[in-house]
């Protein structure tokens, strides 16, 4: 399975940002999906995961209300909608993915990575 991250950037505070996960290697639909972030000086953090066919979506509370995330099967896609961003979101974005198909808050469960994206946030 490889994953491949992209749309992070610089966006005002307030704004809105998506960011993509393309999967390729497997079907998007057998997999469970996450997304962690990793801001400098701290360790990853959770950030949401949503199992295979979307029974099951989790969200950090620190992002509950703001993120949502959704699927593409068409584009063997995930995405991460960021809303209302805020100085606190800057961070590099991972995805991960689980083959089993299950949602984890724990980043040493998952052993699919993309590279990360950047976002950056400007007050």
């Amino acid at each position: 399975v490889q994953l491949v991250e992209s749309g992070g950037g610089l966006a005002q505070a307030g704004k809105s940002l998506r960011l993509s996960c393309r999967v390729s290697g497997s079907s998007l639909d057998d997999l469970g999906l996450a997304w962690f972030r990793q801001a400098p000086g701290k360790g990853r953090e959770f950030v949401s995961c949503d199992s295979k066919r979307n029974v099951n979506t989790v969200f950090a509370a620190s992002v509950q209300g703001r993120f949502t995330v959704s699927r593409d099967n068409g584009k063997n896609t995930m995405y991460l909608q960021i809303n209302r961003l805020e100085p606190e979101d800057a961070a590099v974005y991972y995805c991960a993915a689980d083959d089993l198909g299950f949602c984890h808050a724990e980043a040493n469960t998952y052993f699919y990575w993309g590279q990360g994206t950047q976002v950056t946030v400007s007050s």
